[in-house]
């Protein structure tokens, strides 16, 4: 595995923020999270903005239109696609404004796009199936994802000076493993994928962000219990879940956890809640999970620091921006006290 940008302490986002406006968007990532900051997505704006329609138009030689039921495969770029496009240049506008308002360059920074079968399961045919019900289709998503992310990542590069670290969201994922999906037309479910055949075809594109970064690729599913062992088997250098599945997990859930850490990867951990709870948390209350995790599995604390980067639980879309602030300044406080810990830990 490549050798991580970012640095021991570091903290992040998982992508997603509340608001439409760009700039201050990026005006708050970088200021709250210096080290290890990301290109904030705003779905709030839209067609367009959301994890899908964000991918899509990072897409090459491949177009979307919006249809009653979704995206849609275009037979060529319309208003629909346009509109992802302008929206993504935007938020490339805002990331390089705060950079240059930063006066540095960040160690690292991140940015998001939906894995290859979250996006399958996302977008239809032509013909109204879903993309991942033909797997020349499929195939063809992916070779046009890696090659929109290689021109992605070196615009980024560019705008910001830092190398770039690419986290894939794979939220669908375990529905489609569990042949829950539905079809678009509600009538049905979609067959089950193998295991087998769903890690080959996200190693493809793990491998294709790898190369084209430098650096370890981070799989995101916030899934009640995220298929960890897949996920890691198919070449993810870190991954990203909301520590919270793990109120009542199995004890072979938690063995996954221990053979993640074991095999060298990073973990990022989701402590932070999203949306604001009845009791505000303090430091050590969203670190308790966590520290509570590493005494059952056994490890020593200084893991923390070494092979863990903690996040809020989830994207921030539903957050209040008051709430949003808090969430972020937690975490990054909670990045320092993993390298740094209280004295009451």
């Amino acid at each position: 595995m490549n050798q991580p940008a970012w640095q021991a302490g570091a903290a992040t986002g998982i992508g997603s923020m509340p608001g439409t406006d760009p700039a201050e968007a990026a005006a708050v990532v970088f200021g709250e999270l210096p080290g290890f900051p990301y290109l904030p997505e705003l779905p709030a704006r839209g067609i367009g903005a959301d994890l899908l329609g964000r991918t899509a138009a990072m897409l090459v030689d491949l177009a979307v239109e919006v249809v009653p039921s979704g995206y849609r495969v275009a037979a060529r770029p319309g208003h629909d696609h346009r509109r992802g496009t302008d929206l993504l240049r935007w938020d490339l506008d805002a990331v390089q404004e705060a950079r240059e308002k930063a006066g540095t360059a960040p160690p690292v920074v991140k940015t998001q796009l939906a894995g290859p079968w979250t996006l399958g399961a996302g977008i239809e045919l032509a013909r109204g199936h879903r993309v991942l019900t033909d797997r020349g289709a499929l195939r063809d998503f992916a070779s046009s994802m890696i090659e929109g992310l290689a021109e992605h990542v070196a615009e980024l590069t560019a705008r910001t000076g830092a190398p770039v670290v690419v986290q894939l969201d794979e939220p669908s994922l375990p529905v489609v493993l569990a042949g829950e999906l539905p079809t678009p037309s509600g009538y049905g479910n979609v067959p089950a994928v193998p295991e087998p055949e769903a890690r080959d075809l996200l190693s493809t594109v793990v491998e294709g962000a790898a190369k084209i970064t430098g650096q370890p690729v981070v799989v995101h599913c916030c899934a009640t219990r995220p298929p960890l062992a897949l996920l890691r088997g198919a070449g993810a250098g870190a991954l990203a879940f909301d520590l919270s599945v793990l109120d009542g997990a199995s004890a072979a859930f938690l063995d996954e956890i221990g053979e993640t850490w074991d095999s060298g990867a990073t973990l990022f951990l989701g402590l932070v809640p999203a949306t604001e709870p009845g009791t505000r948390p303090g430091l050590h209350d969203v670190a308790k999970p966590v520290l509570n995790l590493v005494d059952r599995l056994g490890f020593n604390r200084s893991i923390l620091a070494e092979r863990a980067v903690p996040t809020p639980a989830c994207g921030l879309a539903g957050a209040t921006t008051e709430w949003m602030r808090r969430t972020l300044s937690l975490t990054r406080d909670l990045g320092k006290a993993f390298v740094e810990p209280p004295e009451t830990w």
